[in-house]
């Protein structure tokens, strides 16, 4: 290559992530199951409105996350901790507690949660190379 030219993003080795950046993950990871608690919670609450509320807090955080970040993993990482926790929280358990009654809003809460999940995560912007703008086949 040419010594004006950088290594295209595409072609350089792998590296491993940072202990810092493993940390941010963690933490945003540990941030969407407490969005998840916190949306479990006021979902029910005031059903219409409690259930977008919780449902705009989850978008907000997985986008957040992912322009924090400056990656698609920073959402993917708060939609698997909020992903997680629902379904555990979905879980009866052997003393008949539960924390999610057998209703249409519980269940609305749990579809529509992945669906904004999945979605806010793969269309959060992702990594783009830092170099000039070029054109194919020049």
């Amino acid at each position: 290559m040419s010594g004006d030219r950088t290594t295209p993003l595409m072609a350089q080795p792998i590296r491993p992530p940072s202990a810092g950046r493993v940390g941010a993950f963690l933490g945003l990871f540990l941030l969407g199951a407490v969005v998840a608690v916190a949306g479990a919670l006021v979902q029910p609450a005031w059903f219409p409105g409690g259930l977008l509320l919780a449902l705009a807090g989850e978008a907000g955080t997985v986008l957040g996350a992912a322009r924090l970040m400056r990656s698609r993993a920073g959402g993917g990482a708060v939609a698997g901790g909020w992903m997680l926790v629902v379904i555990l929280l979905t879980a009866g358990r052997p003393e008949g507690d539960f924390l999610f009654a057998a209703g249409g809003g519980s269940y609305l809460f749990l579809l529509a949660g992945i669906a904004v999940a999945v979605i806010c995560a793969t269309l959060a912007p992702g990594r783009q190379p830092d170099g000039r703008p070029v054109r194919l086949g020049k």
